[in-house]
This record gives structure tokens, sequence and C-alpha cells, in this order.
């Protein structure tokens, strides 16, 4: 096991009826601003919980983020918070609203230019400072509400581009499992497979003899394989909605990474599918992951069989037979829930993939764990999907 530091700061209140909790968890002087997405939490219900435990706190509202949050409808909240001098926030929704939610966060304490610097030289330029957050999550996918990493799209440029910071952790995050019964059924599928692969992220490496968190990185995917499903035929089965939230925010609240190497690298390429064609982020997952186990099989070799036999029972033939059933297990399982794995189901062709190979040669991107998937390989992986 690799050596590591641990610590999470962030409160969860998990269960039936625990946003009347929020106005417990936020200073009673505090002047907040409440950011949400499309306006679903007005037709779930949510909206009026919330503005019913805070009728006692000065709240501003701002809606309309988007669901890859747009770095200029950011930079708009950024305004609001300084003509209005707020001091907290509060994101009710889902991941898209948090992320955004801690770009604003950091931009609005930022006075040396462009905030964006914090997504284009990460790691070099970092959040020293960030306004209070607070979270009510409406959408179990993310894990975003027990971390401090963001996702922002700038539309202007096609980019979308991660950043995160320890200044970015809620204070808190609300997890109220009957706020899945109104959910519309995609926004479900891509929750499964989102939290799924999160856990392949930090999974599906190379071995480092780290048996507990190989074995809560299953209990995750297992649960997932189990409720899923079961969430999808009646959203009102509130175990399994439980359940599920649980799994999205255990997926990636740094449980499971303690010790262990990760990837990622499913997620960068799939941010250029969503920047070029505004595919659900979940969608690029199901799509690139299996490329990414096809290509990377040598690296990944030992982890990918022992996910094929402990999580799909797979223990027959060769090693890359046994590869290769995994692999299409794994597609199954995607599809079973709603979401399709290759780029003509979405219209990409190859000269995304041309466009996406340009944009890592320019920034002289290496991937994954072992930072050894170079552009030849990015190009493999979007092949192996067409």
């Amino acid at each position: 096991m690799l050596n590591f530091e641990y610590q999470n700061k962030v409160k969860a209140i998990f269960g039936k009826d625990t946003i009347s909790k929020v106005a417990d968890e936020i200073p009673n002087d505090a002047k907040v601003l409440m950011l949400y997405g499309g306006g679903s939490i007005k037709n779930n219900g949510v909206y009026e919980q919330v503005k019913t435990a805070l009728k006692d706190f000065e709240l501003i509202e701002f809606g309309g983020i988007e669901a890859n949050p747009h770095y200029e409808t950011c930079m708009k909240a950024v305004e609001v918070i300084k003509e209005n001098n707020i001091d907290f926030l509060l994101s009710v929704g889902g991941g898209s609203v948090l992320d955004a939610t801690k770009f604003i966060a950091a931009a609005a304490l930022y006075n040396d230019g462009d905030p964006w610097i914090f997504l284009e030289k990460r790691g070099i330029i970092n959040v020293e400072k960030a306004m209070p957050i607070g979270a009510v999550m409406t959408l179990p996918a993310t894990g975003s509400e027990m971390n401090g990493n963001s996702v922002i799209t700038r539309v202007s440029i096609q980019e979308k581009r991660a950043f995160g910071s320890d200044f970015l952790r809620p204070q808190f995050a609300i997890l109220d499992p009957e706020c899945v019964y109104t959910l519309p059924k995609r926004q479900i599928e891509n929750g499964i497979v989102d939290a799924f692969v999160h856990v392949m992220e930090q999974y599906l490496t190379y071995p480092v003899n780290s048996p507990l968190q190989d074995r809560f990185a299953e209990g995750v995917l297992r649960t997932l394989i189990e409720e899923g499903p079961k969430v999808l035929k009646n959203k009102t089965d509130y175990e399994a909605a439980a359940n599920f939230m649980w799994s999205a925010t255990v997926a990636l609240n740094g449980w499971i990474s303690p010790g262990v190497p990760q990837d990622w690298s499913t997620h960068l390429i799939g941010h250029e599918l969503t920047a070029f064609h505004g595919i659900d982020h979940a969608r690029t997952l199901a799509i690139v992951l299996p490329g990414t186990m096809s290509i990377k099989r040598d690296n990944k070799k030992e982890k990918i069989i022992q996910y094929g036999e402990r999580i799909w029972g797979i223990t027959a033939g060769t090693e890359n037979e046994k590869i290769n059933q995994t692999i299409e297990k794994t597609i199954e399982f995607f599809e079973s829930v709603g979401l399709k794995t290759r780029l003509p189901d979405y219209n990409v062709g190859e000269d995304t993939i041309e466009k996406i190979v340009d944009r890592f040669e320019k920034r002289n991107f290496k991937l994954g764990e072992k930072a050894d998937i170079d552009t030849t390989q990015i190009r493999l992986i979007l092949e192996d999907r067409l």
C-alpha cells in the first residue's frame, strides 16, 4: 500500500426529512446565495423545503446553472455575490450545481485576474481561499458533496477542465434519498454509471496490496449493480434510493482511494467529448472506459481479472479471454441501465478523435496511473469505440 494522508471535514446529513436541518448548519447572521439549476427543484418540492428552512435568513437566489456548468454563468454569479455582499453559498441540486458553486466560491475571492487560471494552470496556480459552501444534494451521481473537486466548461473556447482544493469542500451536505423520487429516468441512468466509473478510476489500476480498499471499491460496485436497476424500476423504493445515493457519495468521498494509485484517464478523455459535442458526462464515461480497459489491458491485467472474477464471476479462459469477457460484461451493464457505449451512437466520428488528439498534443498531457497514456494511446482508446 502507498503512503497517504486522509482527512474529510464534510458533515454528511443523510436520510428522510433532513432538508429542514439546513438552517442549523448556516451561521445565523449569514447572507446566503442559493444556487440551483434549471428549476427542477421547484417541481419536486426541494425549493420550497429549503426556502421554508431558511425563512429567517437573508436569502438571494441564482438559478440557471447548466448540467455541464459554464464558466460564463459562474462569473455572472460572482457579480451577484459582489453586488450583494454575500457571505455563504448554498448549492441546491446535483453535482453540476455544486461544481459551479465551488468555482464561484474560489472566483469570488480571487483578485489577480481571470479565475479560469485555476483550471488552465491546475497544480501551478492554486486556490488559497474560498467562500464557505453548503450543499443540499438532489441527484446521486458525482460524489462532489464530499470532496473539493470541480469540473467547469468554458463554452467560448470549447474547454472542459477540472480543478480542486481542500478550501472547496462543503461544510455540510444534506442527502435525502426521497429526492430521487422525482428525478428523470435519464438522470438516474447517468448517476448509476457516473458513480460506477468513479470507483473504477480508483480501483482498476495495478495491485499495491490494498485488500481493504479493494473490497470497499467492490462493495460499492456490487451495490450499484444490485440497487441501480431497482431504482430505475421503482423510483419510490426508499431503500434502493438510499443505497444508491450513499453509494454515489462513497464512490468519491475518499474512503477507497487512500494508499492506492488512481487513473482518471477515462474522465479526462470523456471531458473532451462533452466539450465538443455536449454529451452527458456519464455517457462519455460509458463510451471511454471499455476502450481504456482494452487498450491498457497489459498495465491493468491483474486488476481487470480480479474485477472480472469478484464482480462478474468470470473465472474460465486465458487471461485475454477473461479480460474480453470482463469488458463485455461492463458494456452489458452500462447498456442495461440505458447508456450506449460507442461513439457512433452519439454521431461522433473520426474527425472528433483528431480534434481530441490534437488538443492533448498541444497540452503535452500524459494520462493514467503511470502517466503512460500518450496521444497515440488516446487515439487507440477512442478508435476502439467506433
